[in-house]
């Protein structure tokens, strides 16, 4: 919980990959090596418990970082998250979309963090995280709470409100994810989950959004609905209840497409093999388009199968991906020509 410091249970130099020009499955080895400074509890524990003050967020910005972010563009880096972020430029990156290990998950890797110590392990990656984006930057979160003893965990809500109140983030909006094609299942008291959050957080009130890039078609509804219309259709109704919002039935007539709700109605099916919880494509191709442009800097700092830097790459961002588990390298699809390249030099 809050106020107590947790370490990462090992670390490992890191190494960069960087996609090559012109594809979206190809990965090369980087020619330098990075090593990944390992911190002692002390310093490591910058503090989530209470709000970090003034001085603390100086000395934050005083630890040695890579001058340019150019040149972490397109690459994988091998690591610990918290070390890699931490030689990372501040207000550098654009967007930050990513899924962290869900509680009591990848015990191989972080050590399995239990409910209780989430918000703490969390919340060191999240003030470098804060550091790195930009004033006009995003942060998507996908993450969901587990069931502990048969009643739900308060971990994501106590994680949420420590963003906002500790490190600083401001909670701009919550997006559901309806999974179409949930896998079935009961349970004694809950029925199948089909749902997850994708939180979406950002560092200041002014930053990029381009609701056009994300439109939808209307809907077949339409034409049943809007072929007859009556002359109170052809009339604003403001609501009810005065909050200065109300509709005009007669607007959707001769539109194709239409701003998306916060509900997101997808299939979790995903393509990429070798990882047991990869995104599936469409999840960072509508934050990447929502919230970023073309050339701008994508981040997945558990990018885990690499979803996230095939998309941004398709889609001409630069990407930037940092996994600590080896294996995703060997056996994800958009990450594995990377160690084939590496077997060659």
């Amino acid at each position: 919980m809050v106020g107590s410091s947790i370490l990462a249970p090992h670390h490992r130099s890191s190494y960069s990959a960087s996609i090559l020009s012109g594809t979206d499955e190809g990965f090369q080895l980087y020619s330098h090596h990075q090593k990944c400074k390992l911190l002692t509890a002390r310093s490591d524990h910058v503090a989530v418990s209470p709000v970090l003050t003034t001085k603390k967020r100086l000395a934050l910005k005083k630890q040695t970082h890579i001058s340019s972010i150019e040149s972490w563009h397109n690459q994988v880096h091998l690591g610990d998250c918290l070390h890699v972020m931490k030689q990372m430029p501040d207000d550098s990156v654009d967007l930050i979309v990513t899924s962290p290990p869900y509680a009591d998950a990848r015990s191989h890797t972080y050590g399995g963090i239990a409910p209780d110590d989430y918000v703490n392990w969390f919340g060191l990656r999240a003030q470098q995280m804060l550091r790195i984006l930009k004033p006009t930057g995003s942060f998507v979160l996908n993450i969901k709470e587990k069931a502990v003893n048969g009643e739900r965990h308060t971990y994501v809500l106590e994680l949420i409100l420590s963003l906002k109140r500790d490190i600083g983030f401001r909670w701009v909006e919550e997006y559901i994810w309806h999974k179409t094609t949930a896998a079935p299942g009961k349970w004694k008291y809950r029925f199948r989950d089909s749902w997850e959050r994708m939180l979406h957080f950002s560092k200041t009130k002014d930053f990029k959004m381009r609701q056009d890039a994300v439109k939808v078609p209307i809907g077949s509804w339409t034409q049943p609905r809007l072929k007859n219309l009556s002359s109170n259709d052809k009339k604003r109704h403001n609501s009810t209840t005065r909050s200065g919002i109300g509709r005009r039935v007669a607007a959707w007539k001769g539109r194709g497409m239409v701003y998306p709700s916060n509900v997101l109605h997808k299939s979790p099916v995903a393509h990429n093999t070798g990882h047991s919880a990869a995104f599936p494509e469409w999840m960072p191709e509508f934050f990447i388009k929502l919230f970023t442009d073309e050339e701008d800097v994508v981040l997945d700092c558990f990018s885990g199968s690499g979803t996230t830097l095939r998309v941004a790459r398709r889609l001409n961002r630069s990407a930037i991906g940092i996994e600590i588990e080896e294996d995703c390298l060997t056996q994800s699809p958009p990450i594995t020509e990377m160690r084939r390249r590496k077997a060659d030099l």
